[in-house]
C-alpha cells in the first residue's frame, strides 16, 4: 500500500488551509465582521503559517493568492504581500496552542473598545471566550507593540479586543476561531443595546460564570454525539 511521505501530507495540507481561508475571508464581509480588505485570518500547519495577504478584496482572493510564512516570519511562499499583521498572528502562535486566528474589524467591537476597558459577562455564552474580554492597550496596526498587547490581553483567553482598531481571536482550528469572532460582535453588540435601556445592566458574576463552565463541561454542551 502506498503511504504518502510526511512532506507530502504537509503540502496536501497546506492546499487544504489556503482553499479554506479564502473561503472564510469571502465570509468577512457577508457577515460583517470587515470592510474591504480590512483584517485577516490565518492557519497554522505544524511550523508553517498560511495567512491572507494585504491589498487584495476578499471576494477576489484566489488560494495561490495565500501567503506562506515560517513562526519565525520567514517568508516561504509569498506571491503577494502578506498580512501586516502577521507579527500578531505569530506571536498568539507563539503564546498559545493555537491553529488558527482570526482578525477582525467589526463595527460593534470597535465601537465598544474606544468606550470600555473590557466587555463584561452580559451573557453566558461568554464562557466560550474564557470570561470577560479584555481591552488591550492602543498601539498601531503591523507593530510589534500591538503583537505583544494582543498577547497580553489575551492571557487565559480565546479573544482580545484592540483599542480603536478590531479584534483577535484564535481557535482549534479556522471554523472555531471564526465562530468566536462572530460571537465576540454578538455580545458586544449585545452589552450595547443593554445599556440603551438605562442603568448599567446586570452581569454576571465569576462564580456564576464557573457554575456555567462546569456544567457545560459537564453536559459537553454544543459537542455533537458523532
Amino acid at each position: 500500500m502506498y503511504r504518502p511521505e510526511p512532506g507530502e501530507l504537509r503540502s496536501a495540507e497546506l492546499t487544504a488551509a489556503r482553499a479554506e481561508l479564502v473561503g472564510y475571508s469571502s465570509r468577512l464581509l457577508d457577515d460583517g465582521l470587515a470592510v474591504g480588505s480590512a483584517g485577516n485570518l490565518s492557519v497554522r500547519v505544524g511550523d508553517v503559517v498560511a495567512i491572507t495577504p494585504s491589498g487584495i478584496g476578499y471576494h477576489l482572493l484566489r488560494p495561490e493568492d495565500i501567503c506562506l510564512v515560517g513562526t519565525d516570519g520567514t517568508e516561504l511562499d509569498a506571491p503577494q504581500t502578506p498580512s501586516s499583521e502577521t507579527p500578531m498572528h505569530l506571536a498568539i502562535y507563539a503564546a498559545t496552542g493555537a491553529t488558527a486566528v482570526a482578525h477582525t474589524h467589526s463595527s460593534e467591537v470597535i465601537a465598544l473598545s474606544a468606550a470600555r476597558d473590557e466587555l463584561p459577562a452580559i451573557h453566558y455564552a461568554i464562557t466560550g471566550l474564557g470570561g470577560p474580554v479584555r481591552v488591550a492597550r492602543y498601539a498601531r496596526f503591523g507593530s510589534e507593540g500591538l503583537a505583544a498587547a494582543a498577547v497580553a490581553a489575551m492571557a487565559g483567553r480565546s479573544a482580545a479586543i484592540l483599542r480603536n482598531h478590531g479584534a483577535i481571536t484564535h481557535g482549534r482550528g479556522l471554523t472555531q476561531a471564526y465562530d468566536r469572532a462572530l460571537l465576540l460582535e454578538w455580545l458586544a453588540r449585545t452589552y450595547r443595546l443593554a445599556l440603551s435601556y438605562g442603568p448599567e445592566p446586570s452581569i454576571l458574576s465569576e462564580a456564576e460564570l464557573a457554575e456555567v463552565t462546569a456544567e457545560a463541561r459537564r453536559r459537553r454542551y454544543g459537542e455533537s454525539r458523532t
